[in-house]
Order: structure tokens, then sequence, then C-alpha cells
């Protein structure tokens, strides 16, 4: 069980449709160094899918599991932690981050950040409640230039395009940029750095 120390930040990260695998597990560690508490849930229920079976692990995802019920869980997990942390933010990669924009218009959340949530493009009226920061990769089969306007409207949001397809942040994954993962994490850090300057509450 992971230890939870009142006062700290909690980051749920959310994964890809590929589920908990080693880039959850970079990510977590990266998000630790920086003092943060890691929460990875599994929302497939079952080990990860292989790079390789995309299609499955696409097909399982909306078919099994799901958008809706993802966001539930999630919001789930928010509420039962709570208490114990100072600040709760989300994080997601993909699908991931599609639920956690979903979950941030619900409350209960002090931030989220999101890597190339392609779906929010179908959950874009959403209002959160938390700050947000969003990036998007350039080449995606959409119309994101569109979608970054639309989403910059919306209070409490910051939008950022990146030069670059679907899956850049995943160093285990042939579509990984280096350069422009490290600018993006780079932003996160300050994101993390002024939610928490900002936070109203004090630690419980």
């Amino acid at each position: 069980m992971m230890e939870q120390l009142t006062g700290k930040t909690l980051i749920i990260l959310l994964h890809e449709i590929y589920g908990v695998n080693d880039h959850i597990a970079y990510y977590r560690q990266r998000f630790e160094e920086q003092g943060h508490e890691v929460l990875t849930p599994n929302l497939l229920g079952r080990a990860p899918f292989a790079y390789g079976e995309e299609a499955a692990a696409y097909s399982y995802f909306i078919n099994e599991v799901g958008f809706d019920a993802s966001a539930r869980e999630v919001r789930g997990l928010i509420e039962a932690n709570r208490q114990q942390y100072n600040a709760i933010l989300l994080a997601g990669f993909s699908v991931g981050a599609t639920v956690a924009w979903m979950c941030s218009g619900s409350g209960g959340l002090d931030g989220i950040i999101g890597f190339y949530g392609s779906r929010i493009r179908n959950y874009a009226d959403i209002k959160p409640c938390c700050p947000a920061l969003l990036y998007f990769a350039s080449e995606e089969p959409f119309d994101v230039p569109g979608l970054a306007r639309q989403l910059r409207e919306t209070e409490r949001t910051r939008v950022e395009v990146i030069a670059a397809g679907h899956g850049f942040m995943n160093p285990f994954h042939p579509s990984y940029l280096p350069e422009q993962a490290e600018a993006c994490m780079t932003g996160c850090s300050e994101f993390l750095r002024q939610e928490k300057r900002t936070l109203p509450r004090a630690a419980k």
C-alpha cells in the first residue's frame, strides 16, 4: 500500500490504452523524484497490452472499460484520498488525459495535466473547476488547431500544441521525442509549483 502523508501532493497518474506499463512506471518515478506521492490505478483491471497490440488494446478499453466507467473510478479515488492530501492532481496520457479532463468538471481536484487526450474533443464543453494544462500533438487525424482554439477560451485552461505525433512522451515507443518530452515536463513542474503556491487550503 502506498504510504500517505498529511500535507503531501498526490498525483493520480492515468495510463494510455495499454495499461500500467513501463511508460507509466517511468513517469511515476519522475513525479516521485519531484517529491509527490503518485497513485497509478489500473483502469483496465488486467495485465498491460504490448505496444504491438494497439488495436486490441483500443478495442478492450472502448468495449470492456470505457471513458465513463474510468471517470467514475477516478472520482472514487479522489474522494477516498481527499482528506489525506493537501492537493490532488490528475495527470494522464491519451485516454488517461481524456478521463482527467472529464473529472475536472466535478470538483475535488487542484489541477489536471493531460498529454494528447485526443478524445477530449468529444467533451470540449466541460468547464474545469480547477486549473488544467493540456498538451496536444500536432500530428493527429482531427483538427488540433481548432480544438486548441476552443479550449483556450475555457476558463482555467492552458493549451499547448507540440510539433509531434501521438505518443511523443513515451520513452519506450517509436514516437518518443526526448527534447519535446523534456520541455513538457519542465512545463509540468512549473504548473505543479504554481498550483502549490496558490492553493487556498492548509495542510490537513
